[in-house]
């Protein structure tokens, strides 16, 4: 049996067939809900061959919907207009595969449950009794303990796990930077940062060399290029200034302002996290294309253990696409089915 993997997210849409094949796309779903079946058929059409689709989403969150089961119900209405008649596969964050109909009638575990099935996926790299995934993306990053029979995660839900540290609404390309840090620096001193939508972290890592420049990425704060020109325009809008009154050296500052911001709001979430394991991580699994924001937590914790990158093991679109892949993978050995 050959299958999809669907990861259907507020912001990006991600496909993976289990053994290599992986895709995203940009795709704003609180703009755009009527326009989803669509964007999934063109990713869908682009995409190996299959005999079954499996879901996992975080959309549903999105504030086109009045409520999380009204997001449920509409994501999987659009995926079952494209699935051909072919069999849909939805997957629960207690790790049951179910049907649509059960999904529509279980919302509250059908959404946000991608980051269940990777944590259930890396269990096979766990060698000792605990582990730690790391999966620090766009939008979101999930610190998820885990051991070979999957994920040992506190929170079930959305609200549970960022009360739990397991979920930090913080990542390398969409975080508004006025929700990172209060202050940037401007001619040497702190200036504080105007609560609008400027610029986002994504501008800070261009300005760093961490994400690379990107002139056909208009998925920015302004809708202008990702460039280092237009990150340092954007990041000198947050303090109300513009590119002429605020050079490279504020602009490289200011990224390593919010750089070090992030690192310290993911620190104490892992913190908090690591604080309720019986053991320590014998193994860290990092994923996403944050990966190298990881690493330097990593650091931090000053944790000694085996790391593993799927970026590495898989490549990196696939890490990319890591959720969507593991489900894919889980679904053709049974794990999930």
């Amino acid at each position: 049996m050959s299958y999809l993997g669907l990861d259907i997210g507020g912001a990006n849409l991600k496909i993976a067939d289990g053994r290599g094949y992986a895709a995203s796309r940009f795709f704003p779903l609180w703009q755009r809900p009527h326009d989803l079946a669509e964007a999934l058929g063109e990713l869908i059409a682009n995409a190996p061959a299959a005999e079954q689709l499996v879901v996992t989403m975080t959309g549903e969150l999105a504030d086109c919907f009045a409520t999380k089961a009204d997001g449920v119900a509409a994501i999987l209405g659009a995926v079952v207009e494209v699935a051909g008649g072919r069999r849909v596969g939805v997957y629960l964050c207690d790790g049951r595969v179910v049907g649509v109909e059960t999904a529509r009638a279980e919302a509250l575990l059908a959404g946000a449950s991608n980051w269940h099935v990777l944590a259930g996926f890396v269990g096979r790299y766990c060698e000792g009794e605990s582990g730690l995934l790391l999966d620090i993306g766009s939008t979101t990053s999930d610190i998820i303990p885990f051991d070979k029979n999957g994920p040992r995660a506190v929170g079930l839900t959305d609200p549970e796990r960022l009360q739990a540290g397991e979920l930090v609404y913080t990542g390398i390309e969409r975080s508004p930077i006025c929700a990172v840090t209060p202050v940037l620096s401007w001619r040497g001193e702190l200036c504080p940062v105007a609560q609008e939508l400027f610029a986002t972290t994504s501008d800070a890592y261009v300005m760093l060399g961490e994400l690379a420049e990107d002139v056909d990425d208009l998925n920015t704060a302004d809708g202008r290029s990702r460039t280092k020109a237009n990150a340092r325009g954007r990041l000198a809008r947050a303090v109300c200034a513009d590119s002429t009154m605020f050079s490279e050296e504020d602009a490289r500052r200011s990224a390593e302002m919010v750089r070090a911001a992030q690192l310290q709001q993911l620190e104490i979430a892992a913190r908090q996290v690591l604080g309720r394991m019986e053991t320590p991580p014998r193994e860290i699994v990092l994923s996403g294309h944050g990966e190298f924001l990881a690493r330097e937590l990593i650091a931090r914790l000053e944790l000694d253990c085996r790391v593993v990158s799927l970026a590495e093991q898989l490549g990196r679109e696939v890490s990319r696409c890591g959720c969507a892949h593991a489900l894919a993978v889980l679904a053709r050995e049974g794990a999930c089915v």
